[in-house]
């Protein structure tokens, strides 16, 4: 079918909103008619011509007494589902009284076959009969879907003379008019950027990075797809589609069976809807209804292909809820046993649940097969960014990585999408990365390549063309580096995060005026000792300032003995609050004095003669820095460059260091701006000068 019929049966469609339900219903529900009706009246064109075969089967199984008809009534209908009631579609156009049409029209609706009924109870399409019913406009919408206008058959219409009038639908063309008819929606009713549906041409390139590498070790057997956020299911369709084309091509046997999840009750109806179409109800069985994170319905399952498209940027706190709340997750596709970690944790914020879904793909991974899997999902700028050193995002990519999962991720053109401009990003994995590719990642920036769209589709201004999606496979198959394509060891996007201390330096000064105050303190906080013990030090002291903290704790400590009275830490923290000040020539303040001389030195504990101290940390000094895992020398060595020679009282907190993870495609394809020269700025200027010479004098004149 032409882009033109296609735009005509979407147009055809949108107009009977806008005919008959404009005065019954807000624009913003007009959905809640027109998509279950549109699948209706697909059903029932498919089932037109077997429609008598199937009344004649159920008589003979009503004669025969047996209840469990549904095998022999698909075989009857020729399809995986059927219609045993006595009317098509278009018998109902013909109904006078509305009571009629309404008793009618819900027997035929219940004479569809059950797989079609929780179809039909996922859209809630029964809840809105009686309103068109008592709005007088359900014979109306049904007229519309059954004029000779329009084709919503697979099988073409012809004229008298056998010319084919209207191209007949496939079921691709069909679930392409289903997404856009949805994105119409979506628009209507301004839904949040995640909320979209990926375009064909996304899904193609995704199809490509996914098979095309490996289109000669594809052999006879039986190949299973998955997509955990599958939506109408348009990402399988075409995998299905690539693949089987492959097979053919190849002239080999292959059997796919495809599976997916959806959360979402109207695009999973439209989802099953489509596999039903297809003819094999085991495969729509293998549509799941649910969540994904929190109700996987394919836990046990490993597949070989897993294209995806997450929603970006919601929320995933109800799933967290479900599954035990955050911080209790125990899920072994989220917290796996990792480089000496029995909890390696890979669990995202959460407001915003999309790399949990390439946790999922990669847990469904087969590692013990040839080709192993590969994975294609599509995420959005914060999935190669996100998240500290430690935390669950960074921690995925470290997993991912590590593992040398990560084959290349590809930049998209921004405005590829129909409900929201931002960057996106492929992300392609392999478990089976062929030997050129082991231990390195590509990215490609495919962010110029792009072709105008002559109307935009929402927010999509653009599109991949067979050429261009030609283009970047050539770029992604080569493996080379150009001006789209680098290529880096995997350890080029780790790093060390480690913690810096200080030593905490506090000088003392006790005065007489602060002595005063300080009794105030004390007697607000009904404490009178610890004044009578600071008034004792003072007369003891032979000085107001202190700056070795250490010179007047044993100070204190003899004063505090000498009154018989005990230093608790609560009064401690009062002198210290009231008579101490930072002061960076202060002597370092030592917390613990230890015998054991093999402490390392590197986390605060200094050998002093023949003892070791440990030093207090000044929070206010306390930095981290960020270290490439590559640097040379490691930790060390950069620490003995780049911090001791403007900290040399420094040390690191090894207890503390983690590491990280993160992808920066402006860091490696940033291209300067080439800035004007001198010369040519001062021609402009003098070109400007020159126009306008003698023009204050006219208007004065004037």
């Amino acid at each position: 079918m032409n882009t033109m019929s296609h735009n005509q049966i979407v147009s055809f469609i949108w107009g009977i909103a806008d005919d008959c339900l404009r005065d019954v219903y807000v624009r913003g529900k007009y959905r809640d008619v027109i998509l279950p009706m549109t699948v209706i009246r697909r059903l029932d064109a498919v089932l037109e011509e077997t429609k008598e075969s199937v009344l004649e089967m159920k008589k003979r199984l009503d004669e025969m007494n047996i209840l469990n008809q549904t095998d022999a009534l698909c075989s009857a209908s020729g399809q995986a589902f059927y219609n045993s009631s006595p009317f098509v579609l278009k018998d109902l156009k013909s109904r006078v009284k509305n009571q009629q049409l309404r008793a009618d029209f819900i027997e035929y609706l219940d004479g569809f076959s059950p797989n079609v009924q929780e179809i039909l109870e996922k859209f809630k399409f029964r809840n809105q009969i009686d309103t068109m019913i008592e709005a007088d406009i359900l014979g109306a919408v049904i007229e519309k879907f059954v004029s000779p206008t329009i084709n919503l058959s697979p099988k073409p219409v012809l004229n008298d003379q056998g010319e084919v009038r209207l191209s007949g639908l496939d079921n691709h063309t069909m679930g392409v008019i289903f997404e856009e008819l949805i994105r119409k929606f979506n628009e209507e009713n301004n839904e949040e950027a995640g909320e979209h549906f990926t375009p064909r041409d996304v899904v193609e390139l995704m199809a490509d990075v996914i098979f095309m590498p490996i289109k000669d070790k594809i052999t006879d057997g039986t190949y299973l797809c998955y997509d955990g956020a599958s939506g109408t299911g348009g990402m399988l369709t075409i995998a299905d589609e690539r693949l089987t084309h492959l097979a053919e091509k190849n002239n080999i046997q292959v059997s796919i069976h495809l599976y997916g999840q959806e959360i979402n009750p109207e695009t999973y109806a439209i989802a099953k809807a489509d596999l039903l179409l297809k003819g094999d109800g085991t495969e729509a069985e293998n549509i799941k209804y649910g969540s994904t994170l929190s109700n996987d319905g394919n836990a046990t399952m490993e597949f070989d292909f897993m294209l995806s498209n997450p929603p970006y940027g919601k929320s995933w706190k109800t799933d967290a809820e479900r599954l035990g709340g955050k911080s209790d997750i125990t899920d072994p596709r989220f917290i796996v046993n990792f480089k000496d970690e029995p909890e390696f944790k890979m669990i995202p914020r959460v407001n915003d649940g999309q790399m949990l879904f390439l946790a999922n793909n990669i847990a469904k991974m087969k590692h013990s097969t040839e080709l192993g899997s590969r994975i294609a999902e599509v995420h959005n700028g914060s999935s190669i960014f996100t998240g500290d050193a430690g935390q669950g995002e960074s921690n995925l990519r470290r997993y991912i990585i590590e593992s040398d999962y990560l084959e290349a991720i590809i930049a998209l053109p921004e405005n590829m999408f129909y409900n929201t401009g931002i960057a996106t990003y492929i992300w392609v994995l392999s478990n089976r990365k062929e030997e050129k590719r082991k231990g390195k990642v590509q990215l490609i920036d495919a962010t110029s390549l792009k072709s105008p769209l002559r109307k935009n589709l929402g927010d999509k201004n653009c599109e991949l063309t067979k050429e261009i999606r030609k283009q970047i496979m050539d770029i992604y198959l080569r493996f080379e580096e150009n001006e789209y394509s680098k290529i880096f060891n995997n350890e080029e996007f780790g790093y060390w995060k480690i913690t810096v201390n200080r030593p905490l330096r506090l000088k003392v000064e006790i005065t007489h005026e602060k002595l005063d105050k300080f009794k105030q303190f004390a007697d607000k906080a009904k404490d009178k000792v610890v004044y009578d013990i600071m008034a004792e030090l003072y007369k003891q002291a032979d000085k107001d300032y202190f700056i070795d903290y250490k010179e007047f704790e044993q100070l204190l400590k003899k004063v505090v003995k000498s009154k018989g009275e005990k230093l608790p830490a609560k009064r401690l923290k009062m002198i210290r609050e009231f008579f101490t000040s930072k002061d960076e020539n202060a002597e370092r303040l030592i917390s613990k004095v230890l015998k054991n001389e093999d402490i390392d030195e590197l986390n605060g504990k200094f050998k002093l003669q023949n003892t070791i101290v440990e030093f207090e940390t000044d929070k206010e000094l306390e930095d981290t820095e960020q270290i490439p895992l590559r640097y040379e020398g490691g930790i060390e060595t950069f620490f003995k460059n780049e911090v001791l020679p403007y900290a040399p009282d420094a040390w690191v907190d090894h207890g503390k260091t983690q590491i990280g993870y993160e992808i920066s495609f402006t860091k490696y394809f940033y291209k300067s701006v080439q800035l004007r020269s001198l010369d040519d700025i001062m021609a402009d200027i003098k070109a400007l000068e020159e126009e306008t010479e003698g023009l204050l004098e006219e208007i004065i004149g004037g």
